[in-house]
């Protein structure tokens, strides 16, 4: 059974991931131009204004291209390091006691080291799920930017901009799900571990997504 101290510990390590997402998704929302999130759908709108105004199909195929590949690559290695994690969670052997030989502060229970495991299998899934989509959403912006405005009223710069902001938003939640396993991981070894992990993680990310 987990001690009281233990779930205070893990729910504040969860409780400041979730409290910096949640601010980060109303700065978004308020002041995006705060945000590199905001400045770079901001950017892609700008971009995608000039491919097609000035007919740069090579340029928009590459640039495409180069993003479908981050996300395959991205995503393959998400569905094998899940993979890879649950094929541990069916023989964890040796791995349970050098876990708990590192917990510094914790519970030694092996079901809840399994729930530890069974979490981070569904967040790399999750990443997987996200840069498939991201790949779907690339995959349909190669079409409809090199379409004439002339052919087809509707496809206009937001359009075409809105469909490659949606495969980078999916790129983001696919990228936030590998930062999550950070802390995920070090739960592994205890709460303690968890809580650290979680205050670095926030802080690196509170660097990255700041414009300034």
């Amino acid at each position: 059974m987990s001690s009281t101290p233990e779930i205070v510990i893990t729910a504040v390590g969860f409780l400041i991931l979730v409290v910096y997402h949640v601010c980060l998704v109303f700065k978004v929302r308020t002041a995006p131009m705060t945000t590199s999130i905001g400045l770079t759908n901001h950017l892609r709108r700008e971009w995608v204004e000039t491919i097609m105004k000035e007919s740069r199909d090579i340029l928009a195929v590459q640039t495409l291209r180069n993003w479908v590949m981050a996300s395959s690559l991205l995503a393959s290695t998400a569905i094998l390091i899940g993979l890879g994690i649950t094929s541990v969670a069916f023989r964890p052997g040796e791995i349970v006691h050098l876990s708990h030989n590192l917990d510094l502060f914790g519970s030694k229970s092996q079901t809840l080291w399994l729930i530890n495991l069974m979490l981070l299998i569904i967040d790399f899934f999750f990443a997987f799920f996200n840069f498939t989509l991201s790949i779907r959403y690339y995959s349909h912006a190669s079409f409809a930017i090199n379409v004439p405005a002339s052919k087809d009223p509707m496809v206009t710069y937001d359009t075409v901009a809105a469909i490659i902001n949606r495969g980078s938003k999916h790129y983001t939640l696919g990228m936030r799900g590998y930062y999550l396993a950070v802390p995920l991981t070090l739960w592994l070894f205890g709460p303690t571990w968890m809580l650290a992990g979680s205050l670095i993680m926030t802080l690196i990310l509170y660097k990255l997504d700041r414009t300034a």
